[in-house]
């Protein structure tokens, strides 16, 4: 393993983060990251961002605005179609 420095570490974060590098390369972020306070906080707010983006994913919207939204378009749509 050898530190891959900042710039490796922060072109290739996401896909660290989603484990989507190979060993090799997890392996070298990782001790870069274990060693550079710049990218640990980096990394910090990518993951955060992350799983509050998978936790807005996964709710879902209330009936009623789910109908709201669908009669909006409907009437939006109808209105162009006479146009």
């Amino acid at each position: 393993m050898s530190d891959c420095g900042c710039d490796k570490a922060k072109k290739d974060l996401e896909e660290y983060l989603r484990h989507e590098v190979c060993t090799t390369e997890a392996a070298d972020i990782r001790e870069h990251l274990a060693n550079c306070p710049e990218c640990q906080n980096e990394a910090l707010v990518a993951q955060t961002l992350t799983e509050a983006v998978q936790r807005a994913c996964k709710e879902t919207a209330p009936e009623d605005l789910k109908n709201q939204v669908l009669a909006s378009l409907r009437a939006t749509q109808a209105t162009h179609e006479s146009a």
